[in-house]
């Protein structure tokens, strides 16, 4: 008796599957909201689709409407056929500042109502298509735990990426020990007591230097409560991928592998981007990931300005000044004589003064250069550039340094207390004025910067610029981890 035929809709649901086992891996990125982690983790997102992956990336709706309306996001990744961009609620109000004091309340509503949305849409069958595998792999942010409890729930491996500084990374790490310790909570004024519970750190680590959150005295304290499970909570993840590169963090990498062995250290990424793009046959449009409009105009004034002349001054996308503070910043760089330009966010200063002294206004007039928004990695890769007054974010921090660009720190919140003390005592390419805010103080830092201590620091940087810049050569050790990375997302 003849076997019965099996039916056709069978056969052609087969060579359907076979066919998406053809297709590259798939894997969704998914950054924290904010404009920092986005910039870093769209480098990574191109790097990951010039080898051949197909990517989707999925931001917040508000992230996204900011997106299109300051970024080139669309036509840039135009020229990648397996990217996508898709989008998910971050359970607030559009007019909700998602900044500041109420950054914490964006946090909570990731954890309790992005994350049902997240596993929904793994589930939903919606980030398939004809021409793309079902998600096989997931990179998130590890400072959103609950999208590993998604993955383990789908069945999905996962990678955490930090965009943050490995030597913050391991302060949030240690917690728990400082805690142990008796170290934290603190009370008083003393900020200058030495911290003795970070191993790495002994010797040159302050309670100043420690995040922004350890000062408010109290364990219940909703900034600590976040961190305190990272060295559990990173652990978690097949592997965890740092925006830094060995030379510049070496030591503490070692201390971090202890219990993340699987480190993909693949930075600066910003730069390995474009040593991947330099020879691509594709004329890509310039990268922009921008949260706000730039003001180019600044790039034709710089133009103007002689070598090494001018004091790059940034805060970032989420720092905010008193009225006072930008007042006291502003006479200290009109006093110091130095050219200077100023990124005044519209946002970034609680209540801007209505009347401006003369000499404030006439020294800007002749010397510096005030935009709204700037296009930063550009800015510090010019000619004219020769410091960076900056609140020590980690990507400002990167660019500065593959860009040879000695700093004076000025940190706001999280990782920028940590970075600013590394800047200034371990790597030595600038100065730290933290918990400072005096127009004498800083003339003082930006003379020291620009002038009387310039070739001191201009050599301490050039050297870190170089060993920035090997690791990305093939064969470097960035290089090599960002291959191995690709190579396990494709054995996945």
């Amino acid at each position: 008796m003849a076997r019965p035929r099996e039916p056709q809709t069978t056969h052609l649901r087969n060579n359907s599957d076979m066919d998406q086992e053809t297709f590259p891996p798939h894997v969704l990125i998914f950054p924290l909201p904010l404009q920092g982690p986005v910039n870093s983790m769209f480098k990574l997102a191109e790097l990951l689709c010039l080898s051949g992956l197909h990517v989707t990336f999925l931001v917040t709706d508000h992230i996204h409407t900011r997106l299109l309306k300051y970024s080139n996001i669309q036509s840039r990744f135009d020229g990648y056929p397996g990217f996508h961009l898709e989008t998910i609620s971050d359970g607030l109000l559009e007019n909700h500042p998602r900044s500041g004091a109420q950054l914490m309340e964006m946090f909570d509503s990731l954890k309790t109502k992005t994350k049902i949305l997240l596993k929904d849409l793994l589930t939903s069958g919606k980030l398939n298509s004809d021409s793309r595998r079902p998600v096989t792999c997931i990179i998130s942010d590890g400072s959103m735990g609950y999208t590993c409890d998604v993955a383990n729930d789908v069945g999905l491996p996962i990678i955490y990426v930090r965009t943050i500084s490995a030597c913050c990374l391991w302060v949030f790490f240690c917690l728990p020990k400082l805690i142990e310790s008796g170290e934290l909570p603190f009370a008083g004024n003393d900020l200058d007591t030495p911290i003795k519970s970070i191993p790495g750190m002994e010797g040159f680590f302050r309670r100043r230097d420690l995040p922004m959150f350890c000062r408010s005295g109290s364990l219940s304290d909703p900034n600590l409560n976040l961190y305190l499970p990272e060295i559990t909570e990173n652990s978690r993840a097949h592997g965890l991928i740092l925006n830094t590169f060995d030379d510049l963090e070496g030591p503490i990498l070692a201390q971090i592998r202890a219990f993340c062995p699987n480190l993909y250290t693949i930075g600066p990424l910003h730069s390995h981007l474009k040593f991947k793009l330099v020879g691509q046959s594709s004329s890509s449009p310039p990268s922009s990931n921008s949260l706000w409009k730039e003001d180019m105009s600044c790039i034709t004034w710089l133009d103007s300005q002689p070598p090494k002349s001018v004091l790059y001054v940034s805060f970032g996308s989420l720092a905010v000044m008193t009225k006072d503070q930008y007042m006291e910043f502003w006479h200290g760089l009109v006093n110091s004589g130095s050219r200077f330009l100023w990124v005044i966010r519209p946002d970034s200063v609680t209540s801007v003064p209505t009347e401006i002294p003369l000499e404030l206004s006439k020294g800007t007039e002749e010397r510096g250069y005030l935009v709204g928004w700037a296009p930063q990695e550009e800015v510090l890769a010019h000619r004219a550039v020769g410091g960076f007054l900056t609140h020590s974010g980690w990507n400002s921090t990167l660019e500065s340094v593959i860009e040879g660009v000695p700093m004076i720190c000025w940190p706001y919140f999280l990782d920028q207390q940590v970075n600013s003390r590394f800047v200034g005592e371990v790597w030595k390419l600038g100065l730290d004025m933290k918990d400072t805010c005096d127009r004498v103080i800083v003339e003082k830092t930006v003379r020291e910067l620009m002038e009387d201590r310039k070739d001191e620091f201009r050599k301490s940087a050039d050297e870190m610029a170089k060993f920035a810049k090997q690791c990305l050569m093939e064969g470097g050790s960035s290089y090599c981890n960002l291959e191995r990375l690709i190579k396990d997302i494709k054995a996945m």
